[in-house]
């Protein structure tokens, strides 16, 4: 048959043929047809996702893939000629929170408000109104806000030596006491430390413009000086990130997700691709909110099934077959799926037919399939404020209902040989047929997501950062990386500063350690996120 589709016959050789071969070559002609045109439509839409993702919205909700949502988010188009300007209540947020008159110095800490007159003289008032025809009215008063970039105080420290001349101990030399160093015989202090770090992985500032700036502001400090530091700074931070782990796995839902780097020296015969793995608190603990980032060299089971080893609770994550192995292996441990990966291969497919079609989108099965999904979004969506066992209710009674309807059109999809669904369409009818047991889970306990969302938002400020630097140098530089995002990212979970943040961290741990360079996670309780001991300088202002 391989050989007969690959001849090409002359007219003379068709006209000789008998009506059975010539039949014979048309049905063979037809399925060559077909198969072309499933390979063309295959091109077709996948160069249309293609250029979605390349210029449109990465959504897939269905008001943005109907065309109700603009693509741009420039300044151009978010700027407003007739807005007003905000007043200064509006800006400073510590004026939000005052409570009483006369109070303001207390509402401002933080703040420095400086007070400016602009009174005329006595004389000059004389001159214009008339000596002793004029009195004074209360002022009028407005306020402008200021900003200075970085300043730079060089802290000279003198350390008292002494002798003794006579006596028990003569001879014998005392120092003062001298505070520890950060980093030995460094000139790196806990607020110069907290500024890099909080320029790199809060603003995914990359070290060579961190230097630039610096440089524009009178200091000269190298970006390797300062990815030294960055490297030192994780034998302090290692012990609070495996104490923020302990504290991770007391609760019962996790989400979880990873995401490629390249590394260029794995020591891993030249290969570079690695795998920065994000593990978070389920989205409805608002209590203790974690964030941990973990760098391996692989994207292998057996790195979130190290991480969680011994756990006891549910693993929200996407469909990815390395953590239904973790499912397996872990006793105790129940995975849940992302109906936000569900509904993904179906948008993929309306935005393969294009917004200009609109007829042919809204007629399509995978138009439906978002509907069909996105009510149960819509019921889901308005129990995120009840409590795990309200929310536990309501899903059964509102949710469920909408759950088996969506399998049950599935199941109706796959069966009709005759319109049996293609492409991307075809691959998220399967998907959910597939993964319906792990689709469900979010069904049975009120403190699970429907979807893994909040996960996906952890991981993303290092796809950011990510972006601007490309490349990490060393395994040394990733797993320090990981444990600064760690920090940097569970403090603004919990509404934290994290510039002062790190400051406070870079301040504590270094004074926790004992001779051995060793610090006790157990200890540093009083240091977590959550602590009611944090200073108020490392809160948010509301």
């Amino acid at each position: 048959m391989a050989d007969a589709r690959k001849k090409k016959y002359s007219e003379k050789e068709l006209k000789s043929m008998d009506t059975e071969a010539l039949v014979g070559i048309i049905l063979m002609l037809q399925d060559q047809v077909e198969m072309l045109n499933e390979n063309l439509e295959k091109i077709i839409e996948q160069l249309r996702i293609s250029n979605q993702n390349r210029f449109g919205r990465h959504s897939e909700k269905l008001d943005v893939i109907d065309g109700q949502m603009s693509i741009f988010d420039e300044a151009e188009n978010t700027a407003s000629p007739d807005a007003e300007e905000p007043a200064i209540e509006e800006v400073v947020t510590a004026y939000k929170r005052r409570k009483k008159k006369g109070k303001r110095g207390d509402d401002l800490s933080g703040f420095t408000e400086e007070v400016h007159n602009h009174l005329l003289t006595k004389e000059e008032l004389d001159s214009f109104f008339g000596e002793g025809c004029w009195k004074e009215m209360p002022s009028d008063e407005y306020k402008r806000l200021r900003y200075e970039p970085a300043s730079w105080t060089v802290e000279k420290h003198t350390v008292g030596v002494y002798v003794g001349t006579d006596g028990m101990h003569q001879d014998e030399f005392l120092r003062g006491n001298r505070p520890k160093d950060l980093i030995r015989n460094s000139i790196v202090t806990p607020s110069l430390g907290a500024g890099i770090l909080n320029g790199k992985y809060t603003n995914a500032m990359p070290l060579y413009r961190i230097e630039q700036e610096f440089e524009r502001n009178g200091l000269t400090l190298s970006r390797q000086t300062m990815a030294n530091w960055i490297i030192k700074f994780a034998d302090y931070f290692r012990p609070y990130w495996k104490r923020l782990k302990y504290h991770l796995k007391l609760l019962t839902v996790i989400q979880a997700d990873e995401t490629p780097v390249l590394v260029v020296n794995t020591g891993d015969d030249g290969r570079t691709k690695s795998y920065m793995w994000v593990y978070r608190s389920g989205e409805y603990f608002t209590d203790r909110k974690i964030v941990l980032y973990e760098y391996q060299r692989s994207r292998d089971h057996k790195h979130p099934l190290d991480f969680l080893d011994g756990y006891e609770g549910i693993l929200v994550t996407d469909g990815l077959q390395q953590y239904h192995l973790v499912e397996q292996k872990i006793e105790g441990l129940t995975n849940a799926n992302c109906w936000a990966h569900a509904r993904r291969d179906f948008a993929d497919a309306c935005k393969a037919i294009g917004q200009t079609n609109q007829k042919a989108l809204k007629l399509s099965t995978a138009h439906k399939a978002l509907e069909l999904i996105g009510s149960i979004y819509h019921e889901d969506e308005k129990l995120k404020e009840l409590t795990p066992e309200e929310r536990l209710e309501k899903r059964k009674t509102k949710v469920t209902p909408l759950v088996d309807a969506f399998f049950a059109w599935v199941r109706e999809k796959l069966g009709n040989d005759a319109k049996l669904p293609k492409g991307k369409t075809a691959e998220g009818l399967n998907y959910c047929i597939n993964h319906e047991k792990y689709l469900r889970i979010f069904l049975a306990d009120g403190n699970v997501p429907i979807d893994n969302s909040a996960s996906e938002r952890a991981i993303r400020p290092f796809c950011v950062g990510k972006k601007n630097w490309v490349l990490i140098n060393s395994v040394k530089g990733a797993e320090a990386s990981a444990l600064a995002y760690s920090i940097a990212e569970t403090a603004k979970l919990n509404e934290l500063r994290p510039y002062e943040y790190f400051k406070l961290l870079l301040t504590e741990l270094p004074l926790r350690m004992d001779d051995k360079g060793g610090i006790d996670p157990e200890t540093l309780d009083d240091l977590m996120p959550w602590s009611e001991s944090l200073p108020d300088i490392c809160k948010k202002r509301r």
